[in-house]
């Protein structure tokens, strides 16, 4: 078995998030007076921090005191409703349970507010993981390679027995920056299209081809 440490993304990857977060962003939209954004444009928006989100979700030439304040309200809004309809995407549960069979350690690298990250994966997959990282005060955001070399060092995995694993740009480059092999999941929020032309490696369109991948059945 090569890998003995695989790093997941935890939006698009895991998790599919996408209508809780499209709800709070809209409903912070709302609060101050700007449209909408429909499901398809948040699912372009994210992986890069709520911050980006937001600023993507307001409207152009918006106040950066007004994006702010819209920021926060997502936050509170985003925190109260974080798990009203995120499920884990199918077979993701016992893959993980798989890994752990094999003595495979799984940790989360997430540019995701931290207590959004361990609320979800406590609620979800309480047990299975080793640790998870979100964004957090000195931890750069992906695609800056400190989580997951934070990950690797705490568990003493060497990056050539480490796969990151991911649907984002962010991560495919967060693996490359690590020097870490990557695979990219294409159940996520991205599209091939949409990856800045970067090269997709080890392409997986389920959980069972992330499973063979990882442990060779």
């Amino acid at each position: 078995m090569k890998y003995t440490l695989v790093i997941f993304d935890l939006d698009g990857t895991l998790l599919n998030t996408l209508d809780d977060l499209a709800d709070a962003a809209n409903a912070a939209l709302a609060e101050y007076g700007f449209p909408p954004r429909t499901t398809e444009e948040i699912r372009t928006f994210v992986g890069n921090g709520v911050s980006r989100l937001i600023h993507r979700a307001v409207p152009e030439g918006t106040d950066e005191a007004v994006a702010a304040a819209v920021l926060a309200r997502f936050k509170a809004i985003y925190l109260e409703h974080v798990n009203d309809k995120t499920v884990p995407y199918p077979g993701i549960p016992s893959l993980l349970r798989a890994l752990n069979d094999r003595g495979v350690r799984c940790a989360v690298n997430s540019n995701k507010v931290d207590d959004a990250v361990q609320l979800l994966c406590y609620e979800h997959f309480d047990g299975l993981l080793d640790i998870a990282l979100g964004e957090r005060e000195g931890i750069p955001r992906k695609p800056a390679p400190d989580g997951a070399r934070r990950i690797m060092r705490r568990f003493g995995v060497r990056p050539e027995a480490t796969l990151y694993v991911g649907d984002g740009e962010a991560d495919l480059c967060t693996a490359q920056n690590a020097g870490i092999d990557c695979a990219w999941v294409s159940w996520g929020f991205r599209r091939p299209h949409e990856l800045d032309g970067l090269d997709i490696p080890n392409r997986c369109d389920s959980a069972g081809q992330l499973r063979a991948l990882i442990l060779g059945y």
